[in-house]
């Protein structure tokens, strides 16, 4: 395992798809719309835009196909999309997107309630859909959900998350990502998880997803820098949650991140002053209510460049 941060990560900005998926705010699409122009002016360069899902289950997400178009000239910006299942899959692909992520989860307890199928037909479904993604040319990512613990079964044990990232690249992937669904990983953990990972995976482009639910997120954040991941999930404001994890709260706040990055000199071409700016816009277009994240709320430090 590497101890030393790499001199540069790359932010994937979740806060339109996990950050809006659970909240009690039904955003319009115009404002949806420009929340991502507002992180793509601050520098982010791959967003999750939206994820393509029942809208009965997950209303937030009913303008999918609208808000991926609403963006399509945004030409500087990888553009990805969430999809759970074959059907979401096939929306997404007639959309102007770069990226498509697929979800397997850990524990078929949790796989039953979020996608309607156990790991293992998860994993199938993968098989099946990997080619059509590379084939429509986009960027393959694969989350593996619950990596660090599951909100019904408990402890998920690390040979199950192994075995599962193997079967996923066999299958195909670009990316592979360990999700901590529920926030209930701590750094050694996170050092435990990926370094196996990187031991069965030698070469396999690493993401990290971390939930803040009990405040170790930007530590977690940290370790997994120190294991060889390049890239990081973050929302802005720290909004986020699960609709089908009980007690999941909000991911790791974009403009917090960026801070601690900053100044643990780790280059990530993210404006500071514009994330904390975006943070207080849309906690005006959420009623006015203070969102998770700190880092827009107490004045920049001196030495933080804009």
């Amino acid at each position: 395992m590497s101890r030393t941060r790499p001199p540069s990560v790359e932010l994937v900005e979740v806060g339109p798809r996990d950050g809006l998926q659970n909240d009690q705010v039904l955003l319009p699409t115009q404002t949806k719309l420009a929340m991502i122009r507002r992180l793509a002016a601050a520098g982010l360069r791959r967003i999750e835009v939206t994820s393509f899902v029942h809208p009965k289950l997950v209303p937030q997400m009913a303008d999918a196909a609208a808000v991926v178009n609403g963006v399509r000239d945004l030409s500087n910006v990888s553009l990805s999309a969430l999809a759970l299942n074959e059907r979401g899959v096939d929306r997404a692909l007639v959309c102007p997107l770069q990226e498509i992520t697929f979800v397997v989860v850990a524990s078929d307890t949790f796989s039953n309630r979020n996608q309607g199928m156990s790991t293992a037909e998860g994993v199938i479904n993968w098989r099946r859909l990997s080619p059509r993604i590379r084939a429509g040319g986009m960027l393959r990512s694969v989350t593996i959900a619950a990596a660090f613990g599951c909100p019904f079964e408990g402890e998920v044990p690390l040979s199950r998350v192994v075995a599962l990232a193997l079967e996923i690249a066999e299958a195909g992937t670009d990316e592979l990502a360990l999700a901590d669904t529920i926030g209930v990983a701590t750094p050694a953990d996170v050092e435990e998880r990926f370094s196996a990972i990187r031991e069965a995976l030698p070469g396999m482009k690493l993401r990290a997803h971390f939930h803040n639910t009990r405040n170790t997120g930007l530590a977690n954040a940290d370790a997994a820098l120190r294991t060889g991941v390049v890239a990081l999930d973050a929302s802005l404001g720290g909004l986020g949650g699960c609709p089908f994890a009980p007690g999941a709260t909000g991911n790791i706040a974009t403009e917090d991140l960026c801070y601690m990055l900053e100044r643990s000199q780790v280059a990530h071409g993210v404006g500071i002053v514009a994330l904390r700016d975006a943070t207080r816009w849309l906690e005006a277009e959420m009623g006015g209510r203070r969102l998770p994240g700190q880092g827009a709320h107490v004045a920049p430090f001196p030495q933080m460049a804009a």
